[in-house]
Formats: C-alpha cells, structure tokens, sequence
C-alpha cells in the first residue's frame, strides 16, 4: 500500500522557490514555524531544479516568474524527475492561461500569494497526499479546461482491449467523483468513508491505470465520460 503524508509521523518536507528573498524566506520561516520541515530553498529556476533533486522534498512550493528558467518548466523537469513529488503553485498571478499552463505542466495546485498563512499551511498538507488545491474559482476552470482536451479528437482510448485494467465498484465510484471536481475529504462525506481510505482508492487506481498523479487520473475519467454520470 502507497504511503502518504497522514500515515507518517514525520513532518512533510517542503522546498520554497521563490525569486523575491524576503518573500522566499517568510514562506520558508512561517512554514517550518507550523512543523513542516523545510529542506531547501531557491531564488531561479536552475537552481530550483538542482536542489529539488538533491534535497527531495514531498511538495514544492513554486513561482512561476523566475529568472534562468520559467516555474512551468521547473514544474515539468521535477516532476519528470520525481513523480511522487508534488508542486504547490504559489503566484500572484490569476491570470487562466497562467493557471491551465502550470497544471498542464504537472502542478497539482494553484494557490494566489493573497492567501492566507493558514490557507497555505492547509494547501502544502494537501498538496503532500495528492489533494488538488485551488485559490477559489480555479477549479472550475481547470475542470472546464479538462473537458475540452478530452473532447478533442485523439487518440483512442485503449477501453476495448482483453488485459484493460478492471477497476472495482468503489475505485470507480470514487474515481467519478474525482472527475467531477470533489476533494478527498468531499469524496469521504459523500461516501461514508475515511479520508485515509479515500487516498487508498485513489492510489490503488493511480497503480491499475499506470497513471502518475490526480491531473492524469481527471483526464483519464473525462475522457470516459464518467464525469457525467
């Protein structure tokens, strides 16, 4: 059974790459202040995708303007690198196409800099386990964004073949409510079931389907039309 961050006792490691030092350190200072551990932090993009192989942190928490090397595409080489790790987009950018292109790129959050100290604190935990978090209003358009990729024509999805993957009754119906935009503990309330559990269905579907993350596993389902049902 995959491991996440609630069956741990030790804290969740976090790297802060951010290009504004006063701005880098308070993050970093508020974030180990809560019981994070804090391994590593960087100022550019090379940088950040030196140290976040070295260090190996459980989320990143990311800008997206930094010198050298655009965040997008720090998001894209560690996650490459490492796809257990997880990367908390931290902005002060709203704009959509800042949003679409970070989660195309492997993000699996989006939180705006005017968040608050508790919300970022929240978002990271999140974030560790593979929880989708979005300054409000961004999920939905992530999801729309979902939408229109999978209806696009491509290639066909492999649903026909004798080896498919057979996922159970559950994993399916968890996996819909994934789709449909639900964070975990959301999929908990609905379903009667402890947060824990859900994660297990989610990484149990992650194994079956050969996917790497949430953002593959929404895609994967749109794709099928379950997010309809």
């Amino acid at each position: 059974m995959t491991e996440t961050s609630a069956d741990r006792q030790d804290p969740i490691r976090v790297m802060v790459v951010d290009d504004h030092p006063m701005w880098r350190d308070a993050v970093a200072r508020d974030l180990a202040e809560s019981g994070f551990e804090v391994v590593a932090t960087a100022g550019d993009g090379d940088q950040a995708v030196r140290r976040a192989k070295a260090a190996a942190p459980d989320v990143l928490v990311l800008d997206l303007n930094l010198p050298a090397k655009p965040g997008v595409q720090v998001c894209k080489e560690v996650v490459a690198a490492n796809p257990a790790l997880r990367v908390l987009v931290l902005s002060a950018s709203g704009e959509h196409a800042d949003v679409l292109e970070a989660v195309k790129s492997g993000a699996t959050g989006y939180l705006l800099k005017s968040a608050s100290t508790g919300e970022l604190q929240d978002a990271v935990r999140r974030t560790a386990v593979g929880d989708p978090v979005f300054t409000p209003g961004l999920a939905g358009l992530v999801l729309g964004e979902y939408r229109r990729l999978a209806s696009e024509p491509g290639p066909a999805p492999d649903t026909g073949e004798p080896d498919a993957p057979r996922l159970t009754d559950r994993e399916t119906e968890v996996l819909r409510l994934v789709a449909k935009g639900l964070s975990y503990k959301q999929i908990a309330e609905r379903l009667v079931i402890s947060h824990r559990t859900v994660q297990n269905h989610v990484q149990n579907t992650l194994g079956k389907l050969q996917l790497h993350n949430r953002v593959e596993l929404v895609r994967y389902a749109i794709e099928r039309g379950l997010d309809d049902e």
